[in-house]
């Protein structure tokens, strides 16, 4: 499938230039020889030097601004950083951190990864790299990344102060390849039902994916959890795979059409490895384009259910284009549509994107993540889905065939401010440094944590007076509103420390969320 797709992307940008006209590549030609004139003037003439490259990056953002509002212009230096999270690696020491009282301070090392190989270790305090002393306050993580990535190969040296260990311990770290991972987790949260968090469509997904279903070893699935909440896409190829994983053979994942593009439609192979079985798709505004692409192919083909909020509404295809010095144009080539026909893109005016995204933002405003009746679709939007002939819409996002609102009612402006100051995760950190060791002697067994940790509250009520000591001043009454959904982040942050994502999950999931309550019982029939 992948191969296929390649070919697609390939066959666009070669007929590009046979649609357009003779007149049409005169006129083309008259534009770029003005631009052109234009930029040689400024060189000669102006006042002052010029940048070049910062000049053409400015004129083909503009350019871009006046089309759809997704195309646009990544610069030849935000290229790399860019693609790392969808191509499923970076080259690095391979460490999980965060920063604790100006220091670097290992979160966990990743399994198998360069630094785990030397034998670095969760709670390992890095406070030099090669000869430079990196314990300040001027720690930032841009500055991590700078000190800690590098090529494949290469070597650094990094000093380590170990708890229990005196004197500082000397590591030489070979850098490696370091897969970032689209699934934050995929575990078992009862019997036969699988659970999987897919953060976003990169290279690797598919093959993460079906890496934890062989961990299981054989074993017949009665239910698949698909989360895909907060997910906001990735290739377009990989989001082919994975739908396949659900569909049977012949049926229509996605059809793409545009004006240089013709109508390709991708159906799947019959070979996924979830044919049978209840499913049960997670999304909510956060979902768009790729998961928008899984959630209508799964609705229309009444394959499974979709839980949750409206979708975001990307239906547009972009091809990455690269131009001659390393910068690329994300360019809008087509526009996708569900089995049934549906266009899932919100409408939008050319050269108009923030008034396509202040629309967005102004479903919050309209009730639209609390009820389900304040969104209205036309009757000419209306589409039936292909096997059981419900009626589904397009025209703005994947509406959920079971809605669920957001639930607010443990919010509040105390809670707000300290996890979105990092309090909490500080707090956390802090705490799970000092105690991981101990916490892991003591919790060996999930749940035993979930029945005993934190039992008399001191660990919550601790964060009160940590976040008064940076400046948070305590607020009773809000804090006894918030205090539930404190409870749950702190246990689940303490829980990932201890047992990795896995226990992160099964404490936000089982937590109090909705929505995953929700899936779990329709996959399961309870």
């Amino acid at each position: 499938m992948k191969i296929r797709f390649k070919s697609i992307i390939l066959a666009a940008i070669i007929v590009v230039p046979a649609v357009i006209s003779a007149q049409g590549l005169s006129s083309l030609g008259t534009h770029i020889n003005t631009f052109g004139q234009a930029l040689f003037y400024i060189n000669q003439y102006y006042i002052d030097t010029v940048n070049n490259e910062k000049l053409v990056g400015n004129a083909i953002r503009e350019a871009l601004s006046q089309l759809d509002p997704h195309s646009s212009y990544i610069s030849a230096s935000e290229v790399k950083a860019m693609n790392e999270p969808l191509e499923g690696n970076f080259e690095g020491v391979g460490i999980e951190f965060s920063i604790i009282r100006d220091t670097l301070t290992v979160v966990n090392p990743v399994l198998g990864g360069p630094s785990e190989r030397v034998g670095i270790r969760a709670g390992d305090k890095i406070v030099s790299v090669g000869e430079e002393r990196i314990a300040s306050s001027n720690l930032t993580n841009d500055r991590v990344f700078k000190y800690l990535r590098g090529a494949k190969g290469t070597r650094v040296k990094l000093g380590v102060v170990r708890r229990g260990v005196e004197g500082e311990l000397s590591f030489e770290v070979v850098r490696d390849k370091i897969p970032i991972n689209s699934v934050e987790v995929a575990y078992e949260p009862v019997k036969d039902v699988l659970y999987i968090k897919l953060s976003r469509f990169s290279a690797t997904s598919a093959d993460e994916i079906t890496s934890a279903v062989k961990s299981y070893g054989p074993k017949k699935w009665r239910g698949v959890i698909l989360d895909l909440r907060g997910n906001s896409g990735g290739f377009l190829g990989t989001a082919f795979e994975i739908t396949n994983m659900f569909l049977e053979k012949g049926q229509t994942i996605v059809f793409t059409e545009g004006r240089s593009m013709p109508r390709m439609v991708e159906r799947a192979n019959g070979n996924g490895l979830f044919k049978t079985g209840k499913l049960a798709v997670l999304i909510d505004e956060g979902s768009a384009s790729a998961s928008e692409i899984l959630a209508g192919a799964v609705q229309d083909w009444d394959r499974g259910v979709v839980i949750g909020r409206r979708s975001f509404g990307k239906g547009l295809v972009q091809q990455m284009l690269p131009l001659p010095d390393g910068s690329q144009m994300r360019l809008t080539i087509a526009r996708y549509h569900t089995p049934s026909g549906r266009v899932i893109q919100t409408p939008y005016e050319e050269g108009a994107a923030g008034k396509y995204y202040k629309a967005l933002y102004e479903r919050y405003a309209r009730g639209e993540y609390f009820s389900r009746d304040s969104i209205h679709f036309p009757d000419s939007l209306k589409y039936r889905t292909l096997i059981k002939g419900r009626e589904v819409y397009g025209g703005g996002g994947i509406m959920p065939d079971i809605f669920i609102p957001a639930d607010t009612t443990g919010y509040t402006n105390y809670y707000g401010t300290i996890a979105r100051r990092g309090i909490i995760l500080d707090y956390m950190n802090d705490l799970s440094d000092y105690n991981r060791d101990n916490w892991r002697r003591e919790y060996r067994e999930f749940d035993k944590f979930l029945r005993e940790f934190d039992k008399d509250g001191s660990i919550v009520e601790g964060l009160a007076d940590y976040a008064e000591s940076r400046g948070v001043a305590r607020n009773p009454e809000q804090f006894k509103i918030s205090r539930k959904e404190i409870e749950i982040f702190v246990k689940a942050l303490a829980a990932r420390s201890i047992f990795g994502s896995e226990g992160y999950y099964r404490v936000v999931n089982f937590g109090g969320d909705e929505v995953f309550e929700r899936g779990l019982g329709e996959v399961t029939g309870y």
